[in-house]
């Protein structure tokens, strides 16, 4: 019976202190994951156009402009890497390829799959390089 009441106290301890410990974090700990998990959750509704063959312009332009507008906060987000130079072009490759998008906006899900094709090489090819 002990031994069950101090396994419950400790663990109840060992989640206070985990959220006084989360509680201390700022803005700028989370902003990378933040953005990352925004970036996924715009292309995972691309995706999911995809699957359903629902893909129009109408649907997929909104998706590509928020994603577009994330891509400008990839070096403020990882300040580390900002100055350097392949993280860099990395991050042009991707908001070039978003550009091209947005610039031609893909009418069929064809052409919708290849331009989230050519978004995720440059996020695969930097995730590659840089991810922990």
């Amino acid at each position: 019976m002990v031994f069950v009441i101090g396994l419950v106290s400790g663990l109840f301890a060992l989640l206070v202190i985990l959220r006084v410990v989360e509680s201390r974090q700022t803005w700028d700990t989370h902003y990378p994951r933040a953005l990352m998990h925004l970036y996924q959750a715009q292309l995972a509704q691309l995706h999911g156009e995809l699957a359903a063959g629902t893909c129009s312009p109408a649907r997929a332009l909104p998706r590509l402009e928020t994603m577009r507008a994330l891509s400008n906060d990839l070096e403020p987000a990882f300040p580390d890497l900002r100055d350097h130079r392949r993280f860099v072009a990395h991050g042009d490759q991707l908001r070039d390829a978003i550009d091209v998008a947005l610039a031609s906006p893909p009418d069929t899900c064809a052409a919708l799959e290849t331009r989230l094709d050519d978004a995720q090489r440059a996020c695969n090819e930097c995730h590659r390089d840089f991810r922990h």
